[in-house]
């Protein structure tokens, strides 16, 4: 996966990854992928590198990214996230979850008002 040519990526992305993969990558994404090569140049060797942090949640994962430590921010926090190959083609903001999953508990003290009820 590592020494695929972009044609040959694109045959195995989604058809929305290859509309924004054939108009070019931007400004900011490609600054996020000098960071990532600084990194793992700097990392000794048999080591993880550094972890980068980004608010680029719609960047999608290419395989020059596998191996990294990518934090991405959820509104909140940085989620720490390792770059896996199972993981390309899909965005950075899929692995950061934005919101905390409901845990239901009791009901409150106004949830069952007919029990107060009285006639007059």
């Amino acid at each position: 996966l590592l020494d695929l040519t972009n044609d040959e990526l694109m045959d195995l992305v989604t058809a929305r990854c290859r509309r924004r993969m054939s108009r070019g990558l931007k400004r900011k994404p490609m600054a996020l992928v000098k960071r990532l090569r600084q990194a793992k140049r700097d990392a000794p060797p048999g080591e993880k590198p550094r972890g980068i942090k980004t608010h680029l949640r719609d960047m999608i994962i290419v395989p020059e990214m596998i191996g990294s430590i990518i934090g991405i921010y959820n509104g909140k926090q940085f989620c720490g996230v390792e770059m896996k190959p199972e993981m390309i083609g899909m965005y950075l903001g899929e692995f950061a979850c934005t919101y905390k999953p409901v845990k239901h508990g009791r009901p409150g003290v106004g949830a069952s008002t007919m029990n107060k009820f009285i006639p007059l």
